[in-house]
């Protein structure tokens, strides 16, 4: 009997597919067309003669976790605590995995905005959860009236996508508020903040939950390396969550994957010291630029 009857193959796979077999631009995955950094592969091809093939301890690299702390810090003003506030996963996805997995139980509610991330509804329908689909508003704002309504003593998480994936809206600082003072209103509710685009922003910065002191503390975030430095193929990610949170999330963590890849987490590692994730977007907006004043070649018959 299948636990997801109703789920079949994801979009991205059979999208990616056929972008493989037309010599299509695939739009189906967050993935970029454009070479990772040589200062990462070259860091990556000197590990690999070094002593870092084994397990790493089950929360990540501690070297890792210590760069991800003061990359929060630097980014956000934030401090937390790396033993256990931090987790490295394989991948975004794992991590959201397997918070709704250590949080949600057999009928309580999740509400997810469509559209959406397409992994968030067979998590929860795994986990024994009820999916709440709410949908956004014509121009992709989410409607805090349907949301609130939405909500009640069943509600066990709400995610959010912070910048949205599909469509890339960015929320505003009076979305912020409606959401905290929804979450005042209903104080058991778990709030997880998926904001793997954090730095792929351009006109308008996102507004992080890291910021918000009244979230923050009843809050999951996930970040991805992968799509950061355009290494998606690594699966390398990492969730933030306080304590009481994130202490329930590691037991999921270690029966599912236990650790990250080792070299993985090392090459990131040292990798954070030669880079600046403010110099993300402009590198984004250059390639944007010169792919509009990009003229193809017209040969005719």
């Amino acid at each position: 009997m299948s636990k997801l009857p109703n789920i079949t193959t994801s979009i991205f796979t059979v999208m990616s597919k056929m972008a493989a077999e037309y010599n299509a631009i695939n739009l189906s995955q967050g993935f970029p067309n454009f070479p990772v950094d040589q200062k990462l592969t070259d860091i990556v091809a000197q590990l690999t003669k070094e002593d870092v093939h084994q397990y790493t301890p089950m929360a990540g690299f501690p070297p890792l976790l210590n760069k991800i702390a003061k990359l929060v810090k630097h980014s956000y003003q934030r401090t937390i605590q790396p033993e256990t506030e931090i987790l490295v996963t394989a991948g975004a996805t794992q991590g959201i995995f397997s918070s709704i997995q250590a949080l949600v139980g057999s009928g309580d509610e999740v509400i997810i905005l469509d559209p959406s991330y397409d992994s968030y509804e067979p998590n929860v329908l795994l986990s024994g959860g009820i999916p709440i689909r709410i949908p956004l508003n014509d121009d992709y704002t989410p409607n805090w009236d349907l949301i609130e309504k939405g909500c009640n003593d069943n509600t066990k998480i709400i995610v959010i996508t912070n910048p949205h994936n599909p469509t890339g809206k960015i929320l505003s600082l009076n979305d912020i508020e409606r959401l905290e003072s929804i979450l005042v209103k209903f104080p058991n509710i778990i709030l997880l903040s998926d904001e793997v685009y954090e730095y792929i922003t351009f006109e308008q910065k996102h507004i992080s939950i890291h910021t918000r002191s009244a979230l923050r503390n009843r809050a999951i975030i996930t970040a991805s390396f992968g799509k950061s430095f355009h290494v998606t193929g690594w699966k390398i990610g990492y969730v933030v969550a306080p304590e009481y949170l994130m202490y329930e999330i590691k037991k999921v963590h270690q029966f599912l994957v236990f650790s990250v890849n080792s070299i993985s987490q090392a090459a990131i590692s040292e990798y954070l010291d030669s880079v600046s994730v403010e110099e993300i977007s402009p590198f984004y907006q250059e390639k944007e630029i010169i792919s509009k004043n990009y003229s193809p070649t017209v040969v005719s018959n």
